[in-house]
């Protein structure tokens, strides 16, 4: 993974099951807050982009889980991001335990860019493709 971004966050005791861990589904909500902030980093706020008619819709999702974490743990979402075909975009995440660095999970997010509820070629990460050594279209 060519990562292009990294945010630090800390588990909340109310993200916790009565096993004393993370809830599975709350991961999706540290990736996205990832993805968001990474957008912000860019220049590409989700609400500007929503106010400008492009909507980001997530197709697809897989998760590997492969520890928890627990409350008050500090970790890292990574985020790389590339391009499939002439309408995806695939962000790479990873979520990492800063105490030890081992990887809590691997996640590939799938999205495309709507206009109007229609795919649209993702144009506005030209530059981050490009700077990854990606051929843009």
């Amino acid at each position: 993974m060519k990562q292009v971004y990294e945010t630090e966050m800390m588990v909340r005791d109310y993200e916790c099951d009565i096993q004393g861990i993370v809830n599975n589904a709350v991961y999706q909500n540290y990736l996205e807050h990832a993805r968001h902030q990474f957008l912000h980093q860019i220049g590409l706020g989700f609400t500007q982009l929503h106010n400008d008619g492009i909507d980001a819709v997530a197709t697809r999702i897989e998760i590997d889980y492969k520890l928890p974490l627990r409350p008050r743990d500090v970790f890292i979402v990574k985020v790389g991001v590339r391009k499939q075909g002439r309408i995806r975009i695939i962000f790479d995440q990873v979520i990492v335990r800063k105490s030890d660095q081992k990887v809590v999970l691997e996640a590939q997010v799938t999205a495309v860019l709507t206009r109007n509820g229609r795919p649209i070629a993702p144009d506005l990460f030209d530059p981050i493709f490009a700077s990854q050594g990606e051929t843009v279209e």
